[in-house]
């Protein structure tokens, strides 16, 4: 049985609000594989999954509970610990210091909420959005962005898994992103992704380089890492 979307019966002013539902007979180990294997714990179960809004994402992450990402009506909390925090926080940093000179869109954190496509609502690492996706250059006003960025960062921790990842590349560019990098601080080693299926493997040696979506952007992967020494296990 396939996953079927449907109008909510709620009134709803704005874009209809839209329910999931999941196949009957899934099990536990079903959801769980639909998102790609990620723990049990990260899932959440209320509100029913194939029942949460993009409200109930919000509410989670306004109360400071988390972060969660909507998938097919299902809340998924995002995994993220505090050294790959700082590392997301230190790239944003940069990308803002550089869009200080060069003003071509911009840069989002962890908890900038974007509708990618219908029932996917994603929460990058680090995102960059140029100012040709929005009508009239301006930002709206809206509380989650109905956009897809032009590049997405996502850096790997320890709940994330390979499965989890290759979903996400799929609906990134299926959305129209432009580059997606994966940086993953355990290996000081990244993959920057063109397409879902086609990247480079590269070492802390390799200058990440922001073309064509951020022209004259770049940084060597191993000073991200430097700037925050880590200590050994």
């Amino acid at each position: 049985m396939a996953i079927v979307t449907t109008p909510d019966t709620v009134n709803t002013p704005g874009a209809p609000r839209l329910k999931t539902i999941l196949p009957t007979h899934w099990s536990l180990a079903d959801l769980q594989a639909h998102l790609g294997g990620i723990p049990l714990e990260r899932i959440r179960l209320y509100p029913p999954p194939g029942m949460a809004t993009e409200e109930d994402a919000l509410a989670i992450n306004d109360r400071k509970e988390g972060l969660c990402e909507l998938v097919d009506g299902i809340l998924v909390e995002k995994v993220m610990a505090s050294f790959e925090s700082i590392l997301a926080g230190i790239l944003l940093q940069w990308i803002n210091n550089f869009l200080d000179k060069h003003p071509l869109g911009v840069a989002l954190a962890p908890d900038g909420a974007l509708r990618i496509l219908p029932k996917r609502m994603r929460l990058p690492d680090v995102s960059f959005i140029s100012w040709d996706r929005f009508p009239d250059r301006k930002l709206p006003r809206d509380h989650v962005f109905r956009v897809a960025p032009d590049l997405a960062v996502e850096i790997i921790s320890e709940g994330n898994t390979e499965a989890e990842m290759k979903i996400k590349l799929k609906e990134y560019f299926r959305a129209g992103v432009r580059i997606v990098w994966l940086i993953d601080p355990a290996s000081r080693r990244a993959r920057v992704y063109l397409a879902a299926g086609s990247f480079a493997e590269v070492d802390e040696n390799w200058v990440m380089c922001g073309d064509p979506v951020l022209p004259g952007f770049a940084f060597r992967l191993g000073d991200l890492f430097d700037r925050v020494p880590r200590a050994e296990n």
